[in-house]
């Protein structure tokens, strides 16, 4: 598996006694994380806080006490401080397009190379051709399948090369061919990956799954492992009448 990663560099992601309130509810309280690996796995129950983990990552949420350091970045540091350092693709890719068209869209990925606008555009063509989907670069934006949708955002975070790359529930409006196509595209991804699912197969074979109850790391080990108790686990939630819906 190709990697950026090496002893030299700093901890790619880290996370120290970070304290996290959303209104009144408390999303995290002390978590301390060292996200070190180059394929990481988030799983958990909706509302475990693994999109609450992403957007401290990328520095969208400020926590209310702890730090969150990326690539020895502080999160809430400038943006211009933290460009190449980490990239996220959202659940639904409507609330990450800007652009009307494909060719426009992946050219904004490449904006902070101080090329021209038209520059970009040729080179987003020639990502586009390479991969043999010239034939996007005009296409709007709305006449994409939300998985077509997906794939652009995919491209635009590759052509943007962040160190470190997250994916929130990326496999969820994709296809059986669309989901295999993307495990190969992070499996020789360069980047440090983290992603976020519900599909566990999709990170059973990952060096590390971290599983989230309630903003509390569960359990953080190999993904057969990880995965497999937290299977076990729901199937006994399963036989409680409270969640039985017969």
């Amino acid at each position: 598996m190709p990697s950026v990663l090496s002893p030299s560099d700093p901890t790619p992601i880290q996370l120290d006694h970070v304290r996290l309130l959303r209104g009144t509810t408390t999303v995290f309280d002390g978590l301390t994380l060292r996200l070190n690996e180059s394929r990481i796995g988030l799983i958990g129950d909706n509302g475990a806080g693994k999109s609450s983990l992403f957007r401290l990552i990328c520095g969208l949420d400020k926590p209310q006490s702890g730090s969150v350091t990326v690539w020895g970045h502080d999160a809430q540091s400038k943006p211009a401080e933290r460009v190449g350092l980490v990239g996220m693709m959202f659940q639904n890719p409507d609330d990450q397009i800007i652009f009307p068209t494909v060719e426009e869209e992946l050219a904004l990925s490449l904006s902070t190379n101080g090329l021209s606008r038209k520059v970009n555009c040729l080179q987003a063509r020639q990502v586009l051709t390479a991969r043999g989907l010239g034939h996007w670069a005009e296409r709007a934006i709305g006449s994409l399948s939300q998985g077509q949708r997906q794939h652009v955002c995919w491209l635009a975070l590759m052509m943007a090369s962040p160190k470190s790359v997250l994916l929130d529930e990326p496999f969820s409006s994709l296809d059986l061919p669309g989901r295999a196509m993307l495990d190969l595209e992070i499996a020789k991804a360069s980047q440090q990956v983290i992603v976020s699912t519900h599909l566990l197969d999709h990170v059973r074979g990952f060096e590390r799954v971290i599983w989230l109850d309630k903003g509390q790391v569960r359990s953080d080990s190999d993904g057969a492992s990880v995965c497999a108790t937290y299977e076990a686990d729901v199937a006994v939630r399963c036989q409680s009448p409270s969640m039985r819906i017969d």
